[in-house]
């Protein structure tokens, strides 16, 4: 390939690249805004515009309870991932890990809480999320599913959780550690941990308002960058291999 050739294909991809590189930065932007309100706004530091009623620390029995639902025989088995929450195993995965039966499987509805009770990354006792899927799905046996008094509760209880000191802290005085690094906790110990929660109804509702469109924010942009990632990819397939030709600039070709 003529090196004027190669300079305009070059020029060509780095127009991609700084597409991704912007796209980057405002998702790093939103990130930080997004800490921002799970450790001011979601812990009550500060508080909204309009809102003065009481915080205090509540005990999570208080505000989820363990509908101990299972299986139907119909619904799809889920997992759950530190960035993307419930994910289907299949879709996800590749396949199936579920057990032959899962007619013990645990039944989750739309905005239960799951703790995953599992060591996973920088997550040693567990990760703990809310379901965004719109439907029933089943989860192992062995995560605790809990159902919040509020769906808004629940998001907030989300966003609490994403930060990997804050569900240390709230789970370090209830495990128990065996030998070989597994966890020991019951669903009833699980829900015997204590926060800071607003009271008001209202307040819990936009709280979670501001939360979820931080989060859909994030998901808007992580699917613009995945876009702009296959179309680089496509193009340099198509540039690389001559199946698509370019015509060089005059003065890079008389370089």
């Amino acid at each position: 390939m003529p090196l004027p050739e190669q300079r305009k294909i070059a020029a060509i991809l780095r127009t991609w690249d700084l597409g991704l590189e912007k796209l980057s930065a405002l998702r790093k932007a939103k990130e930080r805004l997004r800490n921002w309100l799970r450790t001011q706004v979601v812990t009550g530091k500060r508080r909204l515009p309009g809102f003065a009623g009481h915080w205090r620390e509540v005990q999570l029995s208080d505000v989820l309870t363990e509908h101990g639902e299972a299986s139907t025989g119909t619904e799809e088995v889920y997992s759950v991932s530190v960035h993307k929450g419930l994910i289907n195993q299949i879709e996800h995965l590749g396949r199936s890990f579920a057990a032959a039966s899962t007619d013990h499987y645990n039944r989750v509805l739309p905005g239960d809480i799951v703790y995953t009770k599992s060591p996973t990354g920088d997550f040693p006792l567990g990760i703990i999320k809310q379901s965004q899927v719109k439907h029933p799905v089943i989860v192992s046996p062995l995560y605790g599913v809990f159902t919040p008094i509020r769906r808004e509760l629940g998001v907030l209880l989300e966003a609490h959780f994403e930060a990997p000191l804050a569900v240390k802290n709230y789970l370090n005085p209830l495990v128990q550690k065996g030998a070989k690094n597994t966890i020991a906790i019951t669903n009833k110990r699980f829900l015997e941990g204590k926060l800071h929660l607003p009271l008001d109804p209202k307040e819990q509702k936009a709280i979670a308002a501001i939360i979820e469109t931080s989060r859909r924010e994030l998901d808007a942009i992580d699917r613009e960058i995945a876009a702009l990632t296959r179309q680089k990819r496509g193009l340099m397939q198509k540039l690389l291999t001559g199946e698509w030709a370019v015509q060089p600039d005059l003065e890079t070709a008389n370089v």
